[in-house]
């Protein structure tokens, strides 16, 4: 055996034990996805609008998938799965208790917009609707004066369909019992630039507004239509709207603003980060029809950690029942040699299990089940490696070599072989994790790290293996024990061994 050999032997296993202590030292763990440890899933249906211009395209559902899924990396979900089926959009949260949390974040369109405050109305009438609103004239700063001779105590509150940014509308508080009668919006959502949560005296929204025009001018014509108050605006506050409910009212003090401002309305902690979360990774460019209601299309359900573990562990007894079947079969086949190639998968398995709670900690990694599927996949993959040399090997015996240089000789033939069948797998899992999404990005991701594992395991393990039992007097006086006939076996009958 060449001392390169038992260095690249020595240097393997040191590096797989040595990387698996030191994983378990710092707590990596794998990370569970949603069908091992329960969350929440949403499926997302766009709901019908007649008043939409154009209809839907791929491009409106690939920006709602973005901005979904920047909205759930705010909230710290390890590895959400956001993908597009057809023209749904599939959400999974593995580890979210909070279902409803869940589905006001992700379909929330965080529609945000800035009116001028005409009127606070009376906060137990909603009357039928006997009267109408006026249509808006509009100034050059698409501001109109508040409606008069009309009798606000008469007007129910706008519908959803009627809530448009050139109308007047009437609408309530998020949790108070007040309806504002407001002013056209001239100013949206798209004129901010960042938004964060903070406490103060009480928890706040503190927004940025982008330069010029569209962003802090217009949001200090407004304000200097509320300072001092005006026709335009005669209480003197801004209602700050999202999604058709007046957020905070707040009085302006000022008639210039500077480009920022601040969202107060005795928010809880929570309401503040997920409000500044929904404004800051902006607006969905689709409706999407309510998963709560019973008569929508889109629909959620929880996956509990009961159900999660329960899948966990029946994954963890069919491997081990799976493993224990294939070590009973190769030592059987191949007595020693098939020692060898299960300490060989076991080899490749640690390292694999180093690698992935190593992307779980640092790339939110989740393991799923279709990902546990691509390792019983790699399992079998990596076996066949070995059975491809050992069947090498008994034809190199049957042609009558000698045992001990058959068992180096024949490996390099055999491993051309193994590294096609894996650099075929290898290809195979980049094209399906490119093509792919969610889970089977799993499974291809998990398959093309056993491939190359397989490669290392069978190059810098089972190599130096089969050459150390080469120079065993031993073994080679007795092939039986590698699982191999003896050379006067192997020979075909009438032909003796020379």
């Amino acid at each position: 055996m060449s001392r390169r050999s038992l260095v690249s032997l020595a240097l393997i296993v040191a590096a797989a034990a040595g990387l698996l202590a030191a994983s378990l030292a710092v707590g990596n763990r794998p990370l569970l996805g949603l069908d091992l440890k329960g969350g929440v899933e949403v499926v997302l249906v766009p709901a019908d609008d007649p008043d939409r211009p154009v209809a839907i395209t791929e491009g409106d559902l690939d920006i709602a998938v973005e901005i979904i899924r920047d909205r759930i990396d705010g909230l710290g979900v390890a590895e959400p799965d956001v993908t597009r089926q057809g023209n749904r959009v599939v959400v999974q949260l593995p580890g979210i208790s909070d279902q409803q949390r869940a589905i006001d974040i992700v379909g929330q369109t965080a529609e945000l917009r800035f009116r001028p405050v005409c009127s606070l109305l009376d906060p137990e009438a909603d009357p039928p609707p006997t009267q109408e609103l006026p249509t808006p004239e509009l100034d050059n700063r698409g501001l109109a004066p508040c409606p008069t001779g009309i009798d606000v105590t008469a007007l129910p509150t706008t519908s959803s369909a009627d809530d448009l940014l050139d109308r007047f509308v009437v609408l309530p508080h998020r949790d108070r019992l007040e309806r504002y009668l407001l002013g056209p919006s001239s100013l949206t959502g798209a004129g901010l630039s960042s938004a964060d949560s903070r406490f103060t005296n009480e928890y706040v929204v503190e927004f940025n507004l982008k330069g010029g025009d569209e962003g802090a001018d217009k949001f200090d014509e407004i304000a200097a239509a509320c300072n001092p108050p005006s026709d335009f605006c005669r209480t003197a506050q801004i209602a700050i709207v999202v999604d058709g409910t007046v957020e905070s009212a707040p009085v302006v003090n000022e008639a210039r603003f500077g480009g920022s401002g601040i969202i107060s309305g005795n928010f809880s902690e929570q309401e503040a980060e997920d409000l500044a979360l929904v404004l800051r990774y902006g607006a969905l460019p689709i409706e999407f029809q309510d998963p709560t209601d019973p008569q929508s299309d889109s629909t959620s359900r929880a996956v509990s950690a009961t159900i999660g573990g329960d899948s966990l562990r029946a994954g963890v007894i069919a491997g081990i029942v799976g493993l224990a079947l294939v070590f009973l079969y190769m030592v059987v086949m191949y007595r020693l040699l098939g020692v060898v190639a299960m300490l060989s998968l076991g080899v490749s398995a640690t390292l694999l299990w180093v690698i992935v709670a190593w992307l779980g900690e640092t790339q939110d990694l989740a393991l799923t089940l279709a990902g546990v599927t691509g390792l019983i996949v790699a399992i079998g993959v990596s076996l066949d490696s070995n059975v491809v040399y050992f069947e090498h090997l008994k034809e190199d015996v049957a042609t009558g070599r000698m045992l001990r240089s058959s068992l180096e000789q024949s490996f390099a033939a055999a491993f051309r072989t193994i590294f096609r069948a894996n650099f075929a797998s290898l290809i195979a899992a980049v094209i399906l994790y490119w093509l792919s999404a969610g889970s089977v990005r799993g499974f291809a991701l998990m398959l093309g790290l056993a491939s190359v594992l397989d490669l290392v395991a069978t190059y810098f393990f089972l190599r130096p293996c089969a050459q150390l039992m080469a120079r065993s007097p031993g073994l080679m006086a007795h092939p039986h024990r590698l699982g191999l006939p003896t050379r006067e076996e192997a020979m075909p009958a009438g032909v003796e061994a020379s």
